[in-house]
């Protein structure tokens, strides 16, 4: 069956078929996006708002404008190190791959300003401005990789800014910097990672960011983890405590039976003990429930990237780092599973951990790197 091509032309009267188009943009790695997005809106409390959906469209769109821009600013040493890329191949024309750039970035910009107003399109705007500068200048300069690791921090801060109350910007801002900061330390050393790609790289840079990555993990699963403890320590000395009381209660009651106040008054008593138990083992339930998530991701994301970063260490090799690099995007659904349980929103954490094994086996089609 033949591929099915798109007219897309721009200095060149060569159709464009969609299967170039969706590696241009490397497409299946747009499913590393959404996840920044949800972990920022579940920080600031609303992960699945209407606005929230349409800013992970928009960052989508942006994502795929960076990806073809890339390609277009790319497409001298592309010819060189990676010739059967769609540009230099000549399967895409590189005219077509700035047009889709642009389309894409108005595009993203007007699913912002649609979605959340103009506090979501000044929010669109730098993170549009960072990947533009990023593709036509700074990737090849030392401030490369704190540009790209900006352009995902700034993209989960667009995630608590869509989720934000009214007068609450401030609030959703500071409660997301915590989850863009963890996303920006894991992009900063996938890009490190990626700069040596072709030719491979010195053992000390895989090394590195596999250090890098580990602590990422870490500092995402600890805080659930100590929390889950600390929940459970206290839902099994409080109900001890709550038993003692309601005994004493009990005994003197006993030893002094005068009315049926009293009485009624130790009722009342058990009662708001069994509430109290109620509330409290329910507490410790979702403490634990949301340190399994979390913990889960982690280690989904230490298996997946980390495993493939040790490979590389071992042989840094052109290959074994092109692999550690592919690994990694893919590594950010973990990485956000983990972030979004975290903040609380264990349903949307679950389901955004299910996207992983698509977005692997999607890899296999369409290279993410």
């Amino acid at each position: 069956m033949k591929a099915r091509r798109w007219d897309v032309r721009s200095g060149s009267r060569q159709a464009v078929r969609l299967a170039d188009l969706a590696q241009l943009v490397r497409a299946p790695a747009a499913l590393s996006v959404p996840g920044d997005i949800l972990a920022g809106a579940a920080a600031a409390g609303r992960p699945l708002s209407g606005p929230t959906l349409g800013v992970m469209g928009s960052s989508v769109c942006l994502y795929w404008a960076g990806m073809a821009l890339n390609d277009y600013a790319d497409a001298t040493i592309d010819a060189v190190e990676r010739p059967e890329r769609p540009v230099p191949s000549g399967r895409v024309p590189r005219g077509t791959a700035l047009a889709v750039a642009g389309a894409l970035t108005a595009a993203g910009l007007g699913l912002a300003a649609a979605s959340g107003g103009r506090r979501s399109l000044l929010a669109a705007l730098p993170l549009t401005g960072v990947i533009w500068a990023y593709d036509l200048k700074l990737k090849s300069t030392p401030a490369g990789a704190a540009a790209m690791a900006s352009a995902r921090t700034l993209d989960v801060l667009s995630g608590a800014l869509a989720a934000a109350r009214p007068g609450g910007t401030g609030r959703a801002l500071l409660r997301g910097a915590v989850p863009a900061a963890l996303v920006g330390a894991h992009t900063y050393t996938l890009s490190a990672l990626s700069r040596h790609e072709i030719s491979g790289a010195p053992a000390r840079v895989p090394a590195s960011t596999l250090a890098a990555a580990t602590t990422t993990a870490l500092a995402t699963a600890l805080p659930a983890v100590r929390t889950a403890i600390v929940s459970a320590r206290a839902g099994t000395a409080e109900p001890s405590r709550g038993r003692t009381a309601t005994a004493a209660a009990q005994r003197y009651l006993g030893s002094h039976p005068t009315t049926r106040s009293a009485t009624t008054r130790s009722a009342t008593t058990r009662s708001a003990t069994t509430r109290s138990a109620t509330t409290r083992s329910a507490t410790t339930r979702s403490a634990a429930t949301r340190a399994a998530v979390v913990g889960a991701g982690a280690l989904a994301y230490l298996g997946t990237y980390g495993a493939a970063q040790i490979r590389a260490l071992r042989e840094p090799s052109g290959e074994n780092v092109r692999r550690a690099v592919g690994a990694g995007i893919l590594g950010f659904l973990p990485l956000q599973t983990a972030l979004t349980a975290r903040s609380g929103a264990t349903v949307a954490a679950a389901a955004l951990g299910v996207a992983h094994p698509l977005a692997r086996r999607l890899a296999r089609r369409v290279s993410p790197t």
